[in-house]
């Protein structure tokens, strides 16, 4: 089975500046995280607060879902960077 995204949810960490979300492999869960930079480098007038954090995150979910799936890599890594 491939990687799933079912789970519309995400996370910021204000400590890392960074959102986290999850998929599925099977009944294995998968963490992602997205940090400032790569939100910057897709939205360059990002703001430093949890909400453009968030709606970066919202406006770019699937080519972040899209990213999240040409990363993972079946096996007993169960959380990646982006």
């Amino acid at each position: 089975m491939a990687l799933r995204f079912p789970n519309p949810s995400r996370s910021y960490d204000a400590t890392r500046h960074c959102v986290f979300f999850w998929g599925y492999d099977d009944s294995r869960e998968i963490t992602f995280e997205v940090d400032s930079a790569t939100l910057k480098g897709l939205q360059p007038a990002l703001g430093s607060d949890e909400r453009s954090f968030l709606v970066a995150f919202d406006e770019f979910r699937e080519k972040l879902l899209e990213i999240a799936k040409s990363r993972y890599v079946r096996g007993p890594q169960n959380r990646y960077s982006i």
